[in-house]
This record gives C-alpha cells, sequence and structure tokens, in this order.
C-alpha cells in the first residue's frame, strides 16, 4: 500500500467516526449519516453505562443482565449521543464552514431536512428504548426515561439559541462533562440498582473532570469560535492557561474522588485511582501542555484510558461499598 493510498484510507477513516482531518466527496448518505452521529463519541458514554452498572452493585453476568447492558449502551451511545451530534452539527453549520468544512452539513454532502429528520428519528428512538429497559428493570418510577428526557433537553439547550451554553466556556464545557459522566452513570446505575442522591452528587462532583476533558476539544475549534465571538475558554484565556485549565480540573477532581473513597474506607481503589493520576500527569507535561493545538489527539489517546480506568475503579468501589 502507498503511502497516499495509506493517507487517503486514515483521512476515510476520520470521516466516518467523526473525527478533525477527515476526507471531502463521501457519497453514501448512510455513512454521511453516520458521520454526523460521530461514533468516536460513543465511546465514553459506553464506558459510562459500565461505570454505573459497577457502582449498582447488582449486575451479575447473566445472559439477562449482559443483554440489559447491552442495550442501555445502544440507548446511551449511537441513540442519545448521535442525537446530541447531530443536533449540534445542525446548530454549528456556521461555524464548521469555517473549522471543518468537509462537515456533513456545510459540504452540502446531506440536506437540512435530511438531518432534522434524522434528529427527529434518535430522539424517539433514544426515549422509546429508555422506557422499554424501565419496563424492563421493573422501575416503578420510569428513572431511565426522565434521564433520557433529561438528556435530550440538555442537549438542546447545549447547542441551541437563546440559551445555546457552548458559547459559555464553564457552563457549556461542564453541560459536556456532565453529559459524557453522570448520565450515562446513572442509567447504568439505575438499570441494575436504585439510583440514590449519593451516586448523583458524586458523579456530578467527577463530572467537573469531564469539564476538563470538554476543553481538549475546544482546542480544534479555536478560530472559528472567535470569529463568531463564541467564549470558550481557549478564546478567552488564551491556549496556554486554557490547557493549565484542562489539566487541574481532571486531576484534581479525580483526586478528590480518591479522598472521597478514602473517607468510606475503600484505600485500596483510593490508592489504585491516584496511580493512575500519575501516567496522565506524564502525557500531560509531554503533549498537551507543550503544544495543545498539535498534540490534542496524542494526548487523549495517551492520558484518557487512565481517566476511564480510574472511573471503573471508582464504580467498582462505590459498588463494593453497598452505596447502591
Amino acid at each position: 500500500m502507498t503511502k497516499e493510498n495509506s493517507a487517503e484510507r486514515s483521512a476515510k477513516t476520520r470521516q466516518l467516526l467523526g473525527m478533525k482531518g477527515a476526507a471531502l466527496g463521501e457519497t453514501s448518505i448512510w455513512k454521511i449519516r453516520l458521520q454526523l452521529m460521530k461514533p468516536i463519541t460513543w465511546i465514553p458514554l459506553i464506558w459510562g453505562v459500565v461505570c454505573g452498572a459497577a457502582s449498582s452493585g447488582g449486575y451479575s453476568w447473566t445472559l439477562e443482565d449482559v443483554l440489559k447492558a447491552l442495550t442501555c449502551m445502544l440507548l446511551s451511545g449511537p441513540l442519545m449521543v448521535g442525537y446530541t451530534q447531530t443536533l449540534n452539527d445542525f446548530y454549528d453549520r456556521e461555524i464548521d464552514a469555517i473549522n471543518e468544512p468537509y462537515r456533513p452539513i456545510p459540504s452540502g454532502a446531506i440536506s437540512v431536512n435530511q438531518v432534522v429528520t434524522q434528529i427527529l428519528v434518535l430522539l424517539v428512538a433514544g426515549i422509546g428504548l429508555a422506557y422499554t429497559l424501565d419496563i424492563w428493570a421493573r422501575h416503578e418510577f420510569p428513572t431511565i426515561t426522565c434521564i433520557a428526557i433529561g438528556g435530550a433537553f440538555l442537549a438542546y439547550i447545549y447547542s441551541a439559541p437563546p440559551l445555546k451554553l457552548k458559547q459559555n466556556g464553564w457552563l457549556g464545557n461542564y453541560a459536556l462533562g456532565a453529559s459524557y459522566i453522570a448520565l450515562p452513570w446513572w442509567t447504568g446505575h439505575a438499570l441494575f440498582g436504585e439510583l440514590n442522591w449519593t451516586i448523583a452528587i458524586l458523579t456530578l462532583f467527577y463530572s467537573l473532570a469531564g469539564l476538563g476533558i470538554a476543553v481538549v476539544n475546544d482546542f480544534k475549534s479555536v478560530e472559528g469560535d472567535r470569529q463568531l465571538g463564541l467564549k470558550s475558554l481557549p478564546v478567552m484565556f488564551g491556549l496556554g492557561t486554557a490547557a493549565w485549565i484542562c489539566v487541574v480540573m481532571i486531576d484534581v477532581f479525580q483526586a478528590g474522588i480518591a479522598g472521597y473513597l478514602i473517607s468510606i474506607h475503600k484505600n485500596l481503589y483510593a490508592a489504585i485511582l491516584l496511580l493512575l493520576i500519575i501516567p496522565q500527569i506524564t502525557f500531560q507535561d509531554m503533549y498537551f501542555l507543550r503544544n495543545p493545538l498539535e498534540n490534542d489527539v496524542k494526548y487523549q489517546a495517551s492520558a484518557q484510558p487512565f481517566l476511564v480506568l480510574g472511573m471503573l475503579v471508582a464504580g467498582l468501589a462505590l459498588g463494593h461499598a453497598g452505596i447502591s
């Protein structure tokens, strides 16, 4: 395979996954629809469901529980994140024309009416599947349905005017962090246990680390944000300061969760969580702090696995502590 063919295949793969640096010229409507849903962004939500199942203390490796978990992952990933990302692309078509002109809407690969139809189909399917999970879990109160509706509303006010939370670097990124950590965690926990205030508050606290992760995505669109007056953290504080805000948020709030685990006498889990922060700090220094624009993908690939492993460690600790 020539270097040119390899680069072309890489660009097409990035396009299909919804990543930066995609190829132009895709004509398959189904591939275009998938690109709008950004499959690469499903992974954190799917992992959040796993963490919620772990923290519930009620998951077992039976066929029924495995099927429940897979259905919940379908809800949180392809359906609800697919809805969120498609909605976001719809309202971001002007800024994408500056930052990522190869995206389906600004490139003209898909019509506005087709995008609106996709948004509505994903939303209805997501809420319907959430209600199915409530019935399957024998919930007297439709907890998962309420989480899905709340998440859909949060996605709307994040992307759409007049609120458009993403215009505010702090509110928008926290909303994104909570959507990626707290909401799928609540869903997985509610499916196999009983969602309570302790889990809700802890995961919202953990979502402050997710705020730091969300800011990383702002670096790729800083030029368009600046032109359109969006107050992302890199625009407000500059690249260097925003990068430091990112890493401090990620590390400090993970350490805060470790401190809570110590307070409930889950010292081994707390120690593992703290140890996972060390390679994060190393990669933050190696890549992100030195050049956040060029190294954002390298940083996320090298450091974020330790963050998500830490989430599972915390979930297992809470499950074994009986906070279900």
